[in-house]
């Protein structure tokens, strides 16, 4: 196995990074999204909470806490998705943004 230099090696942490710029760029254009302020802010929050917490394992420099941080970044995806479903019952996402984040 290749060892990681850099936590921008890690794929997980490049589809974070993905997302929060696909997250951020919908509730921007989605003026009914932006107002729920609230709600945009906190999936905004999970959705950098899964990358700073790859991103801080990886810099803990052991493998015990690297997996610990990944378990509470796979908590910040599963917290994400959750709320992609209450955006989609809301109708603050249309259905292709939903698809696109799943």
């Amino acid at each position: 196995m290749t060892k990681l230099s850099s936590f921008e090696e890690i794929i997980a942490w490049q589809k974070a990074r993905e997302l929060n710029t696909l997250i951020y760029t919908i509730t921007n254009l989605d003026n009914k999204f932006s107002k729920d302020f609230g709600l945009c802010n906190r999936i905004r929050k999970s959705g950098i909470s899964i990358s700073s917490n790859i991103t801080e394992g990886f810099e803990r420099e052991t493998t015990k806490e690297f997996i610990r941080f990944l378990y509470i970044a796979k908590a910040s995806a599963i917290e994400f998705r959750s709320q992609l479903y209450l955006t989609f019952d809301l109708n603050l996402f249309q259905l292709k943004n939903l698809n696109t984040l799943h």
